[in-house]
């Protein structure tokens, strides 16, 4: 029995509170969908947080899994581990690196916030542009050996900082480009030309309260297998 065949049998549908462009919401997303979790969506509009999301969650920032006994996970990584826990079809959990992921989320992002929001900082953005890239030439070395960061497969590494470097790239696309890592645009076009992560990627409108449950259930992920 799958999670999701779990949730229809007893009626249990976690809650999560998202933002469609959010790469740690992606990344929490990346973990439901593969382990086939249904959930209860809530597209969050930044600028205006629904009162039920910040009374569960006060930090408000998304992701926030609110679960059916009334515990709430907010971080995202601790999302993505609750899911896979439940249910690793493809084992996830044997392909990690946490220093690599801790590397991403401590000094990449802050060098990728810099970098993209440089008035938001009052930093020069092409310094950290050069430091960004300099973790990317990290990326560029394992996948230079393997077709994922740890090993053969996708599993949570890849998961866990494929939306950062999305978000990295988009900054100056061409410029990305023209950047001597074959093996990361490589590997990044695969992960966001997935069917998984066009499953990640639906478009809802925000979520008001009173407004009713939209149950995502991600079968077109699982249907796709692997990318």
């Amino acid at each position: 029995m799958t999670a999701s065949d779990h949730i229809r049998e007893h009626g249990e549908i976690p809650v999560l509170y998202s933002f469609r462009r959010c790469p740690y919401a992606m990344r929490a997303r990346l973990a439901l969908a593969v382990s086939g979790t249904g959930i209860a969506l809530r597209e969050v509009k930044l600028a205006a947080k629904p009162a039920a999301m910040l009374a569960a969650s006060p930090k408000g920032t998304v992701p926030v899994l609110l679960l059916p006994d009334g515990t709430v996970i907010e971080e995202s990584a601790a999302i993505m581990r609750w899911a896979l826990a439940r249910h690793d079809p493809e084992g996830w959990l044997e392909r990690d690196d946490a220093a690599l992921i801790a590397a991403n989320d401590g000094g990449f992002k802050q060098h990728l916030d810099r970098y993209k929001y440089p008035q938001r900082h009052g930093s020069e953005p092409h310094e950290h542009r050069a430091a960004g890239l300099g973790y990317l030439m990290e990326l560029e070395a394992r996948l230079s050996r393997s077709a994922f960061l740890c090993g053969a497969a996708r599993g949570l590494a890849d998961a866990a900082i494929a939306p950062f470097v999305r978000q990295f790239a988009g900054v100056e696309p061409d410029w990305f480009a023209a950047q001597p890592l074959p093996h990361v645009q490589r590997w990044l076009a695969g992960y966001v030309g997935s069917p998984l992560f066009s499953a990640i990627m639906l478009r809802t409108a925000p979520w008001q309260a009173g407004d009713a449950p939209l149950f995502v259930t991600w079968q077109d992920a699982q249907r796709a297998g692997p990318a």
